[in-house]
């Protein structure tokens, strides 16, 4: 099985698990993925990523041009800033509207330096420190401005009333990211207003030296 071949069922089956699971509904959330010759298979624009078509993923080359397959989902500026950013530290990209990610970018007083307290170890070791960026229309390439801001110092990223968005150096570490930002969201959501415990100083400190992990 060629490269391609094998990269276009996995981004199917990871987005179709997605999708069973209620992370993201409808023609809703997007997926991207480098290749080895450095171009990228991205989902087509409005596509439900329960019902994706292997042969129909958009195939673009290293300099993002398009080569063939559907249209490319309208938030490709948002996962080419990240690429751009992140170098070789992301592979793979994922963008969801999951409904507690969505709840916590609408609460007062969050961070948007540090969207989630340092609730479990796993939320520092995947997520790093999560970054809000302001509103945008979907698709406004200003929204990859405001990733560009970063300078590539952040691998997750809450849009405001709109969803997250997670960078990986595979497309499973990306999967996986973006599943333990959802449980975060639940989290924070469920403990909101209740001051709760968190790690302390010392113990995010051994967790970003221990795991090498930016936070």
């Amino acid at each position: 099985m060629s490269e391609q071949t094998a990269s276009r069922d996995a981004i199917c089956r990871f987005a179709a698990s997605i999708f069973a699971r209620g992370l993201t509904s409808g023609s809703s959330g997007n997926i991207s993925l480098r290749l080895s010759d450095g171009g990228f298979l991205v989902t087509p624009t409005g596509s439900s990523l329960g019902t994706l078509d292997p042969a129909r993923l958009t195939l673009l080359d290293a300099a993002g041009r398009y080569v063939s397959g559907d249209r490319p989902t309208k938030e490709l500026p948002l996962h080419a800033a990240i690429y751009e950013t992140r170098g070789e530290l992301s592979g793979a990209v994922v963008h969801l509207h999951s409904t507690h990610s969505v709840g916590v970018s609408i609460l007062p007083g969050v961070d948007p330096d540090c969207v989630f307290p340092p609730l479990t170890a796993y939320s520092v070791m995947r997520l790093g420190r999560v970054a809000m960026l302001p509103y945008f229309r979907p698709g406004d390439p200003a929204m990859a401005d405001a990733v560009r801001e970063h300078a590539g110092t952040r691998s997750a990223f809450l849009l405001a009333h709109h969803g997250p968005v997670v960078a990986g150096k595979t497309l499973d570490d990306a999967v996986n990211a973006m599943e333990e930002f959802e449980e975060t969201a639940r989290l924070m959501l469920l403990t909101f207003g209740k001051s709760p415990k968190t790690l302390s100083k010392e113990q995010v400190a051994d967790l970003v030296t221990h795991f090498d992990v930016q936070y």
